[in-house]
């Protein structure tokens, strides 16, 4: 009550003020009343509405935060009116969310955005402890909130631009890929065109993956760890077994390409086989050491590559690709650097087993997920589940399929969005992607290829174009050209009809661009055609010496 009292003084005020103010100051007015007065909104439980400065703009814009029933809390960006391009856009999230994120950059461009936390707060229920027999939050953070998140954006862009936007998009990478594929797949008219990075789609198989991968490593004491001891101190200080196998892998299949360049542009073309690869390298007895390779170790490698089987030879998930090899240190691998903690087990991995997998979750995480050696507590009011009793055979069992239903975004059949609503679909990855398989997203295209197009894969590129970016880890980063902007080429596609066959990918350090190449659209791959015998020279390394073939 008292703040519409507030803001009906404020607009009484200013009418008084007008004829003494600037048009300048009265557009400010104007703005900072029709932001505010969004509280007002009766449909939308907004909680606040303030006019914000933009660190990537000198344009301030209209911020609001609101909640959707019971625990979904959501935010807008928006641009001042006379700064608005038109254009709605959602912004997707990333590991377990639980936070509200900003696009500060797609404001300046004139985008009206939203986000949500998707249900839970990540600083009192992290990791996936909210979903601890929570089946709300599942579904909230499943599918519900991006939907209702999206609704409440195109709400508040019709309340404070007086009209709807011209054209919806989605942008995101990881999680957010899986959103975007989620979106198409259950709200095919939410957008105009979806953009999915490095999505997360077969959410349940890739954390089933994380899981089987770190048993390998931690098994029978870490007798496979690929770190080893250089210094015989009991701790795992080097990492130069890595080193090794990734220069092993590159010496056999980096020149597939024509350049050696220290990427391999098709991991899928690579024929290495540890077991054969890496025999003179093979250590006289089961000892550690920083220059060869045990039997376990060797069986540790096989098994990251291979990726995890059921005991009926069922494929739960694609294994690593090769020349990701340097990437599962930080994600897999125990050593000194990370104190023993990898990113796949204390982050996403740890207990997603425990509150997120099973139908009735199994117990709580233990109190450090670092040691393998702890035997939970499975009794009493409050039983424990530790990540390394994972069975891979309960991913076929039907244990885990409810929660599939809920977050698994795999269904190929997109015609609803590509066919009827006329939607657009760009999907990335990068092949050096060691959280998401990027083999698990081509086969899933492929897939939507057969389902919604009938396997006519130049059909399909009328509407749907994926993009694999060799040498690019997860979202970004890694030796390869790993940098445009995701969203240009999908505007142009929806807005002006033009397709994009290739993107330019930049690499660069120290902010200057030192390798450039088209990455294209699949099927196609980018080969060298510059000047002869200049193929391995970097200074060759720009788009105009490679072609899609």
């Amino acid at each position: 009550m008292i703040t519409v009292k507030l803001t009906k003084t404020v607009a009484i005020l200013s009418l008084i003020l007008y004829p003494y103010l600037t048009r300048a100051q009265i557009s400010d007015l104007d703005e900072k009343f029709a932001c505010e007065n969004l509280e007002n909104i009766r449909n939308l439980t907004i909680t606040s509405a303030e006019i914000r400065e933009n660190d990537r703009s000198e344009d301030p814009y209209c911020y609001v935060r609101g909640i959707i029933a019971p625990a979904i809390h959501f935010h807008a960006q928006l641009p001042l009116k006379q700064h608005w391009n038109g254009r709605f856009l959602q912004w997707g999230d990333g590991g377990k969310d639980g936070d509200l994120d900003y696009a500060d950059h797609r404001v300046a461009e004139g985008y009206a955005v939203a986000n949500s936390n998707t249900g839970h707060d990540n600083g009192v229920e992290p990791g996936a402890s909210f979903a601890f027999n929570n089946r709300q939050a599942e579904i909230d953070f499943g599918y519900r909130a991006v939907h209702l998140t999206v609704m409440a954006g195109k709400l508040l862009v019709n309340q404070y631009y007086k009209k709807a936007p011209d054209y919806s998009y989605f942008e995101g990478c990881s999680q957010g890929g899986r959103q975007g594929l989620m979106e198409a797949q259950r709200y095919p008219n939410d957008f105009d065109g979806i953009v999915a990075g490095a999505p997360a789609f077969a959410y349940q198989a890739l954390n089933a993956s994380g899981v089987w991968n770190l048993q390998r490593v931690y098994k029978n004491n870490l007798a496979g760890n690929l770190a080893s001891d250089s210094d015989g101190d009991g701790s795992y200080d080097s990492l130069q077994l890595i080193e090794i196998l990734h220069e092993k892998v590159l010496g056999k299949c980096d020149a597939l390409d024509g350049i050696s360049d220290g990427v391999i542009d098709n991991p899928l073309a690579c024929d290495f086989d540890p077991d054969i690869d890496l025999d003179d390298l093979r250590c006289p007895s089961e000892g550690y050491s920083s220059g060869c390779f045990n039997e376990a170790q060797i069986n540790t490698i096989t098994d990251l590559y291979s990726g995890p089987v059921d005991d009926s030879g069922r494929e739960v998930y694609p294994g690593k690709a090769f020349g990701s090899e340097p990437r599962w240190a930080g994600y897999y691998i125990p050593h000194e650097g990370n104190n023993m903690g990898p990113s796949k087990l204390v982050g996403v991995a740890g207990d997603h087993m425990n509150y997120l997998f099973y139908e009735n979750d199994p117990g709580r995480t233990v109190p450090d997920v670092r040691d393998y050696s702890y035997e939970a507590k499975t009794t009493g009011p409050f039983p424990e589940f530790h990540w390394k009793d994972y069975d891979i055979n309960d991913f076929y069992s039907g244990k885990g399929d409810l929660m599939k239903s809920i977050t698994d975004a795999t269904d190929p059949n997109l015609s609803q969005f590509l066919k009827d609503h006329e939607g657009k679909l760009i999907i990335y990855h990068g092949w050096l992607d060691t959280l998401i398989v990027g083999e698990d997203t081509v086969d899933y295209f492929e897939e939507m290829v057969d389902a919604t197009f009938e396997g006519d894969i130049t059909r399909a590129a009328k509407d749907a174009r994926l993009f694999m970016a060799p040498g690019m880890g997860h979202c970004a980063g890694g030796p390869g050209p790993n940098t445009w902007d995701k969203l240009v080429p999908m505007v142009d596609w929806v807005e002006n009809g033009i397709a994009p066959d290739f993107v330019v990918a930049e690499h660069i350090t120290d902010g200057q661009v030192d390798n450039q190449r088209p990455v294209c659209a699949y099927p196609k791959q980018a080969e060298y055609v510059g000047p002869i015998n200049g193929a391995n020279d970097p200074i060759n390394w720009v788009t105009e010496n490679f072609e899609c073939r």
